[in-house]
């Protein structure tokens, strides 16, 4: 995967995806961005779980070399069909709100793109992802077997295909 910088207000920023060495920063960054370990502890369960495709978790690295932001994706299905969940995605404190989040996320679903894969899930803020092309999951007929507000379940087609319909299955380590 190539490396791309994208100017970022007020520093540069480099997204790459994860190397082996970057698993120590990766949990810092989660801690910092989450009240709790739980997205911390749930990509190490992920690195070890089938869910798991190289190449599709991505970091943001700040001109100085630090790692302060994050995003994953990992294998689900939607029905019978193979997708995408995408998620955690989290910012270091220090950086949040200046576009870091954005750039890793936007790599990260360029690189699954370039995979071949063809739709995306994400249960989160309704007011953050549709800048991605996300939009509510019930309108494709997609949805969840637990209680989530409608608007913070949303989908994407990552290559202009029709979205799959049924139950999200997420990995085991999402306990879900």
């Amino acid at each position: 995967m190539n490396t791309t910088p994208l100017d970022i207000t007020p520093f540069n920023i480099t997204t790459r995806a994860e190397t082996p060495e970057d698993a120590a920063a990766i949990r810092a960054v989660n801690l910092s961005a989450f009240p709790t370990p739980l997205e911390a502890d749930l990509i190490e369960a992920l690195r070890l779980d089938p869910a798991w495709i190289p190449g599709l978790s991505w970091v943001g690295v700040a001109p100085d070399g630090e790692i302060v932001a994050f995003a994953l994706l990992t294998r689900c299905h939607v029905g019978q069909a193979p997708a995408l969940a995408l998620g955690p995605v989290a910012v270091s404190q220090a950086v949040q709100k200046q576009g870091a989040g954005a750039a890793v996320t936007r790599a990260a679903l360029q690189a699954a793109r370039e995979l071949g894969e063809s739709a995306v899930v994400v249960l989160g803020h309704p007011e953050y992802y549709p800048r991605f092309g996300f939009t509510i999951a019930s309108g494709h007929g997609i949805g969840v077997s637990f209680d989530v507000p409608d608007e913070a379940l949303m989908a994407m087609s990552l290559d202009g295909s029709p979205l799959p319909a049924g139950t999200i299955r997420y990995a085991p380590p999402f306990g879900v």
